[in-house]
């Protein structure tokens, strides 16, 4: 399976008929509930700039955690990683 194959989950044909297909299922669903392609785009507009108002002390408070999680989370994942390479290949 080549390296697009495996990114992709399959096929690229398949997955852009899969794509297409559930994009247009998902249109149909939409539409039926009166939501629109400009809806989402200015919800998303509206969420940004609410974030963007609650200032940056937002930004250092997300900051603060993900450092808080990363001390932990990153050297787990290192000797977990140390492990799986003194395994081989076989553990995968």
């Amino acid at each position: 399976m080549s390296a697009v194959s495996r990114f992709l989950g399959g096929p690229p044909g398949r997955v852009v008929f899969q794509l297409i297909a559930m994009s247009f299922v998902v249109g149909i669903i939409l539409s039926l509930l009166g939501v629109s392609p400009f809806d989402i785009v200015n919800g998303l507009e509206r969420l940004i700039r609410r974030i963007y108002a609650m200032g940056f002390d937002t930004i250092e408070w997300v900051f603060r955690y993900f450092l808080l999680g990363a001390v932990i989370v990153v050297p787990v994942w290192f000797i977990m990683r140390l492990f799986r390479i003194g395994r081989g290949r076989g553990g995968q």
